[in-house]
């Protein structure tokens, strides 16, 4: 079992949990953050930390949001580790409240 990051982090970008991270499993990309499925050790303190409720046990992923667990693990490869908190982009608040964000993933 490893950790994801949904739909809701899309252009929100907040990175609390990274802040939290033991194991530095997060991954960041121009405007949404993944977790390396192969470094997550499932100690569950990012989920409490992200204000747009965007992680989730892949055993407890809501509906819809199953692809999410190939898109974690397709992309952290790809993209840099995240280690520090960094501010979220200014219309994050504004983005926090929209659903079926996915085609505004940038890659």
């Amino acid at each position: 079992m490893t950790f994801v990051v949904t739909e809701s982090c899309i252009k929100c970008k907040y990175t609390d949990c990274v802040d939290v991270c033991p194991v530095d499993c997060f991954h960041e990309g121009p405007n949404f953050l993944v977790i390396d499925p192969d470094e997550c050790i499932d100690c569950t303190l990012c989920e409490p930390e992200c204000p747009v409720e965007a992680i989730y046990s892949e055993d407890e992923l809501p509906e819809g949001q199953e692809k999410f667990i190939q898109l974690n693990a397709e992309l952290s490869p790809l993209w840099p580790v995240i280690t520090d908190l960094k501010p979220a982009p200014d219309d994050a608040d504004e983005w926090a409240k929209k659903e079926n964000k996915l085609e505004f993933l940038e890659r």
